[in-house]
């Protein structure tokens, strides 16, 4: 069990700019429509537990930790040529006729990404043998509690490594105005890749390794811009702010496990509920937490109850954008239902419910749903409405691909950014083979109801 009174020593702070300055980024990169509208959310925040080399817990363990360090920062400096925006802060430019304003990220007038390496007295086991998820691992990010809006004065990126008794965890906060998960992940797993590169070089003992970082096997994309992409009516973006993301109840959060086999059960059951083949199996394992959660809220039938998913735009756009293509390119789909409507009737119903919204998610549909938003100032309202669940994050991003040197993550955790009753993030399992783990985040009695609810629990083991 978790101590109450273990801590997260900070040991060093500093800034890394990229290893060389291009051209691109000594331009404005102004926010696209839809990343204004992410001003008002918090950073995402995820990481990897790893279990530190056997070498590094004897004697030796000052060495590695300090040969580590520097070489993820490096890594970090060579990473950020290509993620150049990364290195930036954002910047308002405000016009009088019309008075509006619009958000840009600025790489010139910035020290660069964040970088903190910190100590914990915490063991793996800590982490990933607790029954919920321990409060202190939302004290191996930095940014907490921030919000995106504060990348104004916050570096957008920040790298904070923290050395446990046996272990490391890499927590990466990152600016969630600049990119989405896709974005995050394809940093990460690019920030993994710069760092095994450097290190078989190192190995090779070849000297000439100067343009090693240049290359990547999936660059980001970045669009071209010359100007203000929108401009909004002159509101402060801090005015304009509606949610009081640091008043949100405290909730319990527990990682549930979907094995292979199950989510195939799970799929199989969906779409032979409905007679057809289409439904997904992430529709499946949505719409089965999405019925469990609302049982365990004992909403009454005549009421409401929302799922909500963070939908990848990229592909629905004309013509598509490439996958590498880096920024905010997601917008919510939602299926809503009558409680009894959601519970008596077969599993699929909900299933298909989903499968229908995601269809019909289209570029036109984005388009018009951004231009509403914007319109009115709203902040993906409704975060916190008591019948609501959300599904973030993807189980088909590559997160166990980051290795670092120390061989494949024991875990994936998050941080504070973006919790509340009803928040569901989606990882991929570590076994692979489409497993899935589930982050689940509810009030205290909402959580007791769903571990006593024996349908769940019978088709779910607590993950790592």
């Amino acid at each position: 069990m978790v101590s109450s009174t273990s801590v997260v020593k900070i040991i060093s702070k500093c800034f890394v700019k990229p290893k060389t300055i291009t051209e691109k980024a000594k331009e404005p990169y102004h926010l696209s429509p839809l990343e204004h509208v992410m001003l008002s959310m918090h950073y995402i925040q995820k990481g990897l537990l790893f279990i530190k080399p056997s070498f590094a817990k004897s004697d030796d363990a000052k060495v590695f930790m300090q040969t580590f360090l520097q070489k993820l920062k490096d890594s970090l400096a060579a990473s950020l040529v290509h993620f150049y925006l990364l290195a930036g802060r954002l910047s308002t430019l405000k016009t009088d006729n019309p008075r509006s304003y619009s958000v840009f990220v600025d790489c010139n007038n910035s020290p660069g990404a964040g970088f903190i390496h910190a100590e914990s007295d915490l063991s793996v086991s800590d982490i990933v043998g607790s029954k919920y998820v321990p409060l202190a691992v939302q004290s191996f990010f930095d940014h907490y509690k921030a919000l995106n809006c504060d990348g104004h004065t916050m570096s957008l990126l920040s790298v904070k490594v923290t050395e446990l008794v046996d272990g490391v965890f890499i927590g990466i906060s990152m600016n969630h105005s600049t990119g989405d998960g896709s974005s995050f992940w394809q940093f990460f797993n690019s920030l993994s890749e710069i760092f095994m590169d450097s290190q078989e070089q190192t190995i090779e003992n070849n000297n000439d390794n100067n343009n090693k970082f240049l290359c990547l096997k999936n660059p980001p994309i970045f669009r071209e811009v010359s100007g203000p992409i929108c401009s909004l009516p002159l509101v402060e973006p801090d005015e304009s702010i509606s949610l009081s993301l640091s008043e949100t109840p405290v909730v319990k959060e527990r990682m549930f496990h979907f094995s292979s086999e199950t989510v195939k059960l799970l799929k199989s059951k969906a779409n032979q509920d409905c007679g057809m083949t289409k439904i997904s199996s992430f529709q499946s394992v949505t719409a089965f937490i999405w019925r469990s959660i609302t049982r365990a809220r004992k909403l009454g039938n005549d009421q409401e109850t929302t799922c909500r998913l963070a939908a990848g735009n990229r592909s629905r756009m004309k013509p598509p954008l490439p996958i590498g293509h880096f920024g905010v390119h997601i917008s919510p789909v939602q299926a809503t239902m009558k409680t009894g409507s959601l519970l008596e009737n077969e599993f699929g119903r909900a299933a298909l419910k989903l499968h229908q919204a995601v269809t019909e998610h289209t570029e036109e549909k984005i388009s018009s749903e951004i231009d509403r938003w914007l319109k009115s100032f709203l902040k993906f309202g409704g975060l916190f409405s008591p019948n609501l669940v959300h599904v973030g994050s993807s189980p088909r991003f590559n997160m166990y691909g980051c290795e670092f040197g120390m061989g494949k993550a024991v875990a994936v955790r998050s941080g504070y950014g973006g919790k509340y009753d009803g928040k569901v993030t989606a990882y991929p399992g570590r076994e692979g083979g489409g497993s899935i783990d589930l982050e689940v985040c509810l009030l205290p009695e909402f959580m007791e109801a769903l571990e006593s609810d024996q349908e769940f629990m019978s088709l779910v083991s607590s993950s790592s």
